[in-house]
């Protein structure tokens, strides 16, 4: 990206290597739009999310094929029962010498997949949350910055919850969005199938450079919003929180819990993406729509009338949007 760019020609850009980017994941990934779409907002909105979808659905592929055309290393973190913060962070040995050395753990990487993130014990979870929100981590009393740019694409198997360690309230919240993967279409497996089953070999091309990226990031916070979108973003939060000033019937008859300040952050910052990514130089009440339940619905937690009578969070945010 020039540095000689206005705002508006770098958001010309952006949207121009949007398309470039999509077109490489696409050689590799068959369908699955939503998910590629909410997976680039997040990384250009330097958020981090939560693939929540059955094994066999290529949630890894999605994240290496993505790491690959932005040009970024990428690191798997498989967690179990058994794996330690120090697994995943680093640790200290005794080097030739006989002096100590910080060996940096998988975390240290532009991605991160953290693969079935609820099998893994709350001190772990909590040392790879505490990566995601400080962009550091602390080891022997020293500090170590992660790479930059860094991302965090953890995944929840939404079948199996047996021997898991389901991720409290105030860690899913550090998520800028929580991505559903769904089952491809007849027509998107038959072509799955023959691509996968034929020894075809894919080469993904390069389409951004890490500067770019850490450039976008920038770009998208220099985003002017109007007042009303603003208020738009605030009032769709505030109206998921129960007994509140702004809350409807829908939220005190279904939810115990509603989402707090952090979702009316992530909302804007991706409405302002989405709309950049779409050409827009500012982003609308449309933008704000099409992330709000990406950014909502892991922040709601239903009561038990909602769990009895079978109601969706999905229909409670039809409701308030």
């Amino acid at each position: 990206m020039s540095n000689n760019m206005n705002d508006a020609q770098a958001v010309d850009f952006l949207g121009k290597k949007y398309n470039e980017l999509k077109q490489e994941i696409g050689k590799v990934i068959v369908g699955q739009q939503e998910v590629v779409d909410l997976l680039i907002l997040s990384i250009f909105s330097k958020g981090h999310s939560l693939l929540v979808g059955v094994p066999g659905l290529a949630k890894t592929l999605l994240v290496n094929t993505t790491a690959q055309a932005l040009g970024l290393s990428f690191n798997r973190i498989q967690f179990t029962p058994d794996l330690m913060p120090s697994d995943i962070v680093g640790a200290e040995i005794l080097d030739e010498n006989r002096n100590f050395k910080f060996v940096k753990g998988p975390l240290f990487s532009n991605i991160v997949l953290a693969d079935e993130i609820n099998r893994t014990p709350p001190k772990t979870q909590s040392a790879l949350l505490e990566a995601m929100q400080e962009r550091s981590v602390t080891a022997a009393g020293q500090t170590y910055p992660m790479a930059d740019p860094f991302f965090v694409l953890a995944t929840q198997n939404p079948i199996e919850q047996e021997g898991t360690y389901p991720l409290p309230e105030a860690q899913l919240d550090r998520f800028m969005f929580n991505i559903e993967v769904g089952y491809p279409t007849f027509d998107e497996e038959l072509q799955i199938v023959k691509a996968t089953t034929s020894g075809l070999d894919t080469t993904v091309n390069k389409v951004l450079s890490q500067q770019e990226i850490i450039d976008f990031q920038k770009l998208i916070r220099r985003i002017p919003v109007t007042d009303s979108v603003y208020e738009y973003a605030v009032e769709l939060s505030s109206s998921s929180r129960p007994n509140g000033e702004k809350a409807k019937n829908i939220t005190n008859e279904y939810i115990a819990w509603g989402a707090g300040p952090r979702a009316s952050q992530y909302l804007i910052l991706g409405a302002k993406c989405h709309a950049a990514l779409k050409g827009k130089y500012s982003p609308d009440k449309e933008d704000v729509i099409a992330v709000a339940k990406p950014v909502l619905r892991h922040r709601m937690v239903k009561n038990y009338k909602a769990e009895a009578e079978g109601v969706q969070i999905e229909d409670i945010i039809n409701e308030l949007i």
